[in-house]
C-alpha cells in the first residue's frame, strides 16, 4: 500500500507540474497575440509571430490533453487503491473471524444517503421493522455473516441506503441497573458499528443511538435502513 501511495503522490505532482506548464503556455499564447498589435513591426516579424502562435497553440492542446489524461489516471488510481484497501480490510476481518464474510461493502454503496431521523433513531424501536436484530444473549455472538448479508442485500436494492443502529437495553430493574444495562448495550452497538466499517461501509452512512425497552430481555442492537 505504501507503493500505491507513492504512485498516487507522483501522479499528483506530475499533474500539478502539467497545470503550471499549461498556465505558462496560455500566457505565452496571449503574449504572442498581443505582440501583433505593436507598431513598427516588419512583415517578416508578423510571419514569424504567426509561426510561433501556431506552435504555441499546438503545445497548449498537447498539454491540456496530457493534463486531462493525468487527472483521469489519478482519479482511477485513487478509486482502485481505495477499493483494494477496503477489500484488504474485509479480508483482515475474515482472518480474525476464521471465515470469509464477503467482499467489501464499499463496492456496493453509491450516492448520498438520507440524513438520520432528527433526534436519533431510537424512536423507531417498536414502530418499524428493523433490517436486523442482534441479541447479545451470550458471549461472542457470531452476528457478522448475517449482518453482512443483510446490509449487502439492502445496498444491492438501494445503493444510497444509510443505516441506523439502536442499542436497546432491558428496561427493567432500578435506575442504576438500567443505566448499567444501557452502557453495556451501547458498547455492543459500537462493536456492531466497528464491524460495519471493517466490512467497508463508510462511517458517515451509519448513525448510533441508544434506548431501553421493557420488552427487551437481553441487550439488543437493531439495524434500520434509511
Amino acid at each position: 500500500m505504501r507503493r500505491s501511495a507513492i504512485l498516487i503522490a507522483t501522479l499528483n505532482s506530475l499533474s500539478s507540474e502539467a497545470s503550471s506548464t499549461s498556465a505558462l503556455a496560455a500566457f505565452m499564447l496571449e503574449s504572442t497575440r498581443a505582440t501583433f498589435e505593436l507598431r513598427g513591426a516588419l512583415e517578416e516579424d508578423h510571419r514569424q509571430l504567426a509561426v510561433l502562435e501556431d506552435e504555441v497553440n499546438q503545445t497548449v492542446v498537447i498539454i491540456d490533453r496530457l493534463l486531462n489524461e493525468l487527472t483521469d489516471d489519478v482519479a482511477r488510481s485513487q478509486n482502485y487503491f481505495s477499493g483494494e484497501r477496503a477489500n484488504l480490510t474485509a479480508m483482515q476481518v475474515a482472518i480474525d473471524n476464521g471465515e470469509y464474510i464477503g467482499g467489501s461493502l464499499a463496492s456496493r454503496a453509491f450516492g448520498v444517503p438520507a440524513p438520520p431521523p432528527q433526534g436519533g433513531a431510537a424512536g423507531l424501536v417498536g414502530q418499524r421493522q428493523p433490517l436486523v436484530i442482534i441479541r447479545f444473549d451470550r458471549p461472542d455472538v457470531a452476528y457478522e455473516q448475517a449482518l453482512f448479508t443483510a446490509v449487502s442485500r439492502a445496498l444491492e436494492r438501494r445503493p444510497n441506503s444509510g443505516f441506523d443502529l439502536v442499542s436497546v437495553a432491558p428496561g427493567v430493574g432500578n435506575p442504576a441497573q438500567v443505566a448499567l444495562a444501557t452502557n453495556a448495550s451501547r458498547r455492543n452497538a459500537e462493536g456492531v458499528l466497528r464491524s460495519l466499517t471493517n466490512m467497508g461501509l463508510a462511517a458517515d452512512r451509519v448513525s448510533l443511538s441508544a434506548t431501553s425497552s421493557p420488552a427487551a430481555r437481553v441487550s439488543e442492537v437493531h439495524v434500520y435502513v434509511r
